[in-house]
């Protein structure tokens, strides 16, 4: 069941989930399977590993590969401002959130850069909030989760209270 893991890891190229790996068979032995796989390519001698990742595993390049994987591919990472990381922060770690409360924790108008994050996928409208003129609440996504490495949200470090740290 190994190779049709690493195959069906290989071919999805996002995380999977122990429900939806649960299609090669009862759960507890998908999960064993998966457990015994993510021992096994932590050696680095295939040049993968699985990653626990937003609820689920994904197939990733060994850190011992990462050279190799540079000189040929030459990648350059996805890029966001200073104000896109200082929104995508404020949302991960106050969601859900209106775009007023996001503008009064900054300081500045964010309409701009939430629609950016918006189309790349790393916030959606989770809701509304039950006031008057019902504004939209914002949330990270899973693709968020993917992105920054992250199994959950309790994996965000704590925050740190200081001068430069925005806060309620």
């Amino acid at each position: 069941m190994r190779a049709e893991l690493l195959a069906v890891f290989f071919a999805a190229g996002r995380p999977l989930s122990l429900k939806e790996l649960s299609a090669l068979g009862p759960e507890d032995r998908v999960l064993r399977e998966v457990q015994a796989l993510e021992k096994e390519l932590d050696s680095g001698a295939l040049g993968v590993r699985l990653e626990r990742v937003a609820g689920g595993w994904r197939l990733v390049v060994h850190h011992q590969a990462l050279p190799a994987v540079e000189a040929v591919l030459k990648p350059s990472p996805p890029r966001l401002s200073k104000a896109a990381l200082e929104v995508l922060a404020l949302i991960a770690y106050h969601q859900p959130v209106t775009r007023a409360e996001l503008e009064a924790m900054r300081g500045r108008s964010v309409e701009g850069v939430l629609e950016g994050l918006l189309e790349r996928g790393l916030v959606e409208v989770v809701g509304e909030k039950p006031v008057l003129g019902r504004p939209k609440l914002y949330g990270t996504t899973r693709r968020f989760l993917e992105v920054f490495g992250l199994e959950s949200l309790e994996d965000l470090p704590p925050l740190e209270e200081g001068p430069t740290l925005l806060l309620r």
